[in-house]
């Protein structure tokens, strides 16, 4: 058996090629005893030779740095740490920094419990879903390929989130409803077109008809002709999110729905001098505790309505990637306030008080908003704007709803 000295240089040396990996410096320029030393200090070797501050972002980096200190060498006590680290990566993508790029933090507890995770069997990673998603992050965004074997496992696939207006399961009862309408309506026999058209042209009450109709239609043309623009006008105001009332959040509560294991309940301030409850379908992916006192993007004026008989005033909106495993909310940025309204640069108009639900208006908006490849939340490229920059994402180029 190994000792966990060994142990702990093998480490060493694998933290070494990352983070020179990460930091753009070549691992052979440095001594072999620099491994000899303990995390901290080989961290700060390492930063000092490209003559970088080690210290940036002290008191969260010495925490994580003293989280790979402390990583147990024993297999048997790995599995309980790890779900402690699972926990801490319910609500974000990377340890460390602003959610878009892996940190060195995120590069030395990658290299810390590579081997422990490696090892884990199917049914064990399913238990850690948050951090095999990370996982998966890190091992896209830093090139370690040559250091570590990549660590593979089988995605859970992801629930959308639930929201009131055109939702697939009132589309297909719309689409039912209208089909057993049609199967309800008494059925027309076929008639053969020539005798159709001998019986109109002997009628002459019917050639007046058609005569009329065909009037009736130059005139429909027309009208057509002139109101193309128009037209364009108001299929472009139909789908603009100008139409959505779209503001800051703070959720101060949050808890489990008395009677669907998906869903969470949540009391919302946005700035009204009341809170609104809002049903989310974010169980599957965070705790209550975790979303507490966590800022949000929140659409106000989706129509109130209930949710397995708990009113929701609202939508949390969130990102998720394309096959719909990761998913997180949307995040405004720090020094956001509470109740202000998102802008979009260029975009004037007022918010509807209440969206149709019929008009499904809000199903039309969502397939244009979307991170772009940093991350920054937008609606067709223009960004989530509040007064103290840009909503984002630790997930690019990710849908949102």
């Amino acid at each position: 058996m190994a000792s966990k000295g060994n142990i702990n240089l093998s480490r060493n040396k694998l933290i070494l090629s990352a983070l020179s990996i990460q930091l753009s410096l070549d691992s052979n320029q440095f001594s072999s005893d620099v491994v000899e030393n303990d995390i901290k200090s080989m961290y700060n070797i390492l930063k000092s030779s490209k003559n970088e501050r080690p210290t940036e972002n002290n008191d969260q980096m010495t925490k994580w740095i003293a989280f790979a200190e402390s990583f147990p060498t024993e297999s048997s006590a790995c599995f309980e740490v790890l779900k402690g680290l699972n926990e801490d990566l319910v609500l974000k993508s990377v340890l460390l920094g602003n959610g878009l790029k892996p940190s060195e933090a995120d590069v030395i507890v990658f290299s810390v419990i590579h081997s422990s995770v490696i090892e884990l069997s199917k049914s064990d990673k399913e238990k850690l879903p948050h951090l095999m998603r990370w996982i998966d992050y890190i091992q896209s965004k830093v090139d370690l390929g040559n250091v570590f074997k990549k660590i593979l496992h089988e995605k859970t696939p992801f629930e959308p989130h639930l929201h009131l207006q055109g939702t697939k399961a009132a589309d297909k009862v719309e689409v039912e409803s209208g089909a057993k309408k049609v199967a309800e309506s008494p059925k027309v026999a076929d008639k053969p077109e020539a005798e159709v058209k001998t019986k109109k042209s002997e009628d002459p009450k019917a050639k007046k008809s058609d005569n009329a109709k065909a009037t009736g239609n130059k005139e429909a043309s027309k009208e057509k002709k002139k109101a193309p623009e128009a037209e364009t006008v108001e299929k472009d105001k139909e789908v603009s999110v100008s139409l959505l009332n779209i503001k800051v959040g703070l959720i101060s509560k949050a808890w489990k729905h008395p009677s669907a294991d998906s869903l969470l309940v949540e009391e919302i301030d946005v700035g009204e001098g009341k809170l609104r409850q809002v049903v989310s379908g974010l169980a599957k992916f965070c705790t209550p505790e975790q979303l507490t006192n966590r800022l949000v993007v929140l659409i106000t004026n989706v129509k109130p309505g209930k949710l397995r008989d708990v009113m929701s005033e609202g939508l949390v909106l969130c990102a998720s990637n394309d096959d719909h495993t990761i998913v997180e909310p949307l995040q405004p940025p720090e020094g956001a306030k509470v109740g202000e309204c998102i802008s979009f640069s260029g975009i004037d108009g007022k918010p509807e008080d209440v969206l149709n639900p019929k008009k499904k208006q809000l199903d039309k908006i969502t397939p244009h908003l979307y991170t772009d490849e940093k991350g920054i939340a937008t609606f067709k490229g223009i960004p989530f704007m509040t007064s103290a920059g840009p909503c984002s994402s630790s997930i690019s180029k990710a849908s949102i709803k």
